[in-house]
């Protein structure tokens, strides 16, 4: 996923300007399927972060393994230009994982090339508010305040839309009052200096991922 026009914390967050919506509470969510339905209909008033949360109560959470070659297809075609392929790989990994990020560019894209402009703005909107979902955790600034993931790769993910492309220049695992973290350092794209963020890891340290 290389979005270069996008580098930078201010592009970051313009990209996830979301429509408003009348967020419901944790609480008022229902189930993980239920929360997949909402999203796939557009509702704006679904809690991403609960989606998230509710994917890694599932047992899709523990099969998440058994899409990584329809996923490595997906970013293949997408290359290619091979838009319905790319899609199709997309699908069988939203049908197990439909918080992965890397699917709903791959259909945001794939899905605007074939002119789909209505699917296309569907797996824009869940994938700006799942990003979001992440960046409202926290601000990765420290320990204390980090952005919470519930897989590593979303760490990545938000670091290649900050524009931080390639491997960062270091990582770190930390352990500090009973919580895991990631500690990672990466050459900022836009000051050129050096710079830190943290990601909390207690959810895949917990699944061993």
């Amino acid at each position: 996923m290389k979005l270069a026009s996008m580098a930078g914390w201010l592009s970051l967050m313009a990209f996830l300007a979301v429509p408003a919506g009348a967020q419901e509470t944790p609480t008022a969510q229902g189930t993980y399927e239920s929360l997949v339905q909402r999203a796939k209909s557009g509702d704006t008033t679904v809690d991403f972060r609960q989606l998230r949360l509710a994917y890694v109560d599932s047992d899709n959470y523990r099969k998440s393994a058994d899409t990584a070659s329809a996923k490595k297809e997906m970013m293949a075609a997408l290359g290619s230009k091979d838009f319905s392929n790319a899609i199709r790989n997309a699908e069988t990994v939203l049908a197990c994982n439909y918080a992965d990020m890397d699917a709903h560019f791959a259909e945001y894209i794939a899905h605007s090339e074939l002119k789909n402009a209505d699917q296309a703005e569907l797996h824009k909107f869940v994938l700006k508010a799942l990003l979001k979902s992440i960046t409202d955790s926290g601000d990765g600034a420290t320990p204390e305040t980090s952005f919470q993931v519930i897989e590593v790769h979303e760490e990545y993910v938000i670091l290649q839309f900050m524009g931080v492309m390639g491997l960062p220049e270091s990582q770190s695992f930390l352990k500090k009052n009973g919580h895991s973290y990631d500690e990672i350092r990466f050459l900022d794209p836009k000051s050129k200096q050096p710079a830190v963020i943290y990601f909390n890891v207690d959810i895949p340290v917990k699944h061993g991922l």
